[in-house]
């Protein structure tokens, strides 16, 4: 074999340098181009609002991501109940090459400043959970809030006895969901309270859906109506159980309806043991697969995804937006292993821990 003499070895190199050059290496490969990986940022609000997001959001969404495309990047980041910081996540990510933000705003606001900055910088926006305002997005996947609070409200109204007092410890208005919870509430307990069926003793809004807060209100109204309570409108099922813990300090837990949503397992566990009625159940996973389908294919240019994924529209205070609504599920004890475990979103090992064992089927 003929050795090569040392021009040619260095003539050699520089065409390899050359091609290293044109390789797939730019950094901007990951913005999105089709030549390099995609890039799919997801922004919660808080952790105070519902745990579900860091424990269930969170992995099903880019569990099932990278299901429809392995080599996509999902930026997934928390505001921890700070407008400016979720608008800062959604700058960082346009940044680092998100082509589709997938946003459950934690205030209106937010929202509409990430659809502006998404749209300068061409890339879209799916509003997850919580309705945007001020702007219009690409498209809009929950569940059907307003109907939550009709559901939670409808439970007060055939459970409890008649003229009985009712308190609401709502959650955070500022942000779309919890006005939403509020509203559909509202739609079935205010027939009620007009014709006297029922008594509205106490209302309170809880900033951050902050459990110490709701604590606090319930405290508040307890006072206030010597208390005579017999029923608590509550959004979630982490704000059920501070608002459990107050009564249980007056020696009411088990006696007056609590409303709850998002099916935890301490919500179930609180259901088990008599302390909580009702909880909403939001196939969450459902949720999540519905949002990962439409931003990959988003994220991989497709045109035509949002108008062939999407079922219905709905209207912000702009316009209306395309939207994917899945209905939401009352459980309570009678139901537990019809929905909850049975779909296999928690186990009865999970919720049967403490005084909530002696409820279970092994018991």
């Amino acid at each position: 074999m003929k050795r090569m003499t040392p021009i040619a070895l260095a003539t050699l190199a520089l065409a390899g340098l050359l091609l290293a050059g044109c390789s797939s290496t730019n950094p901007a490969d990951a913005s999105g181009s089709s030549s390099g990986s995609k890039t799919i940022a997801f922004l919660m609000p808080c952790s105070t609002c519902a745990d579900r997001f860091e424990s269930k959001d969170k992995p099903y969404f880019i569990e099932a991501v990278h299901k429809l495309d392995p080599s996509i990047k999902v930026i997934a980041e928390n505001a921890q109940g700070s407008e400016s910081t979720q608008i800062n996540q959604a700058e960082s990510a346009l940044t680092n090459g998100a082509s589709v933000i997938v946003a459950s705003p934690y205030t209106a606001k937010a929202g509409a400043t990430i659809v502006n900055k998404a749209r300068a910088d061409k890339a879209a926006v799916i509003a997850y959970d919580g309705m945007i305002d001020g702007a219009v997005p690409d498209a809009y996947i929950s569940f059907q809030n307003e109907k939550v609070g009709e559901l939670q409200g409808k439970y007060i109204v055939d459970h409890a006895s008649k003229g009985g007092t009712v308190a609401m410890i709502n959650g955070d208005i500022t942000s779309a969901p919890g006005l939403a919870f509020k509203q559909g509430a509202h739609q079935s307990l205010d027939p009620a309270f007009t014709d006297g069926s029922l008594v509205l003793g106490y209302e309170s809004d809880t900033p951050g859906f902050d459990g110490s807060k709701a604590q606090a209100s319930m405290e508040q109204a307890l006072t206030k109506l010597n208390n005579k309570v017999d029923a608590v409108l509550v959004p979630n099922d982490g704000m059920a159980t501070p608002v459990i813990a107050a009564l249980t300090a007056q020696q009411l837990n088990g006696k007056v309806i609590v409303t709850g949503q998002d099916a935890t397992d301490p919500g179930l566990t609180n259901i088990l043991e008599g302390n909580q009625s009702m909880t909403v159940y939001k196939s969450i996973r459902d949720e999540a697969n519905a949002a990962a389908k439409l931003a990959v294919a988003l994220a991989h240019g497709d045109k035509n995804a949002v108008k062939q994924q999407t079922t219905t529209t709905v209207k912000n205070d702009v316009g209306s937006v395309p939207a994917i609504l899945l209905d939401p599920v009352v459980v309570d004890k009678s139901n537990i292993a019809d929905t909850v475990i049975k779909d296999g979103f928690t186990t009865w090992a999970n919720i049967c821990v403490g005084a909530a064992k002696a409820q279970c089927p092994s018991n």
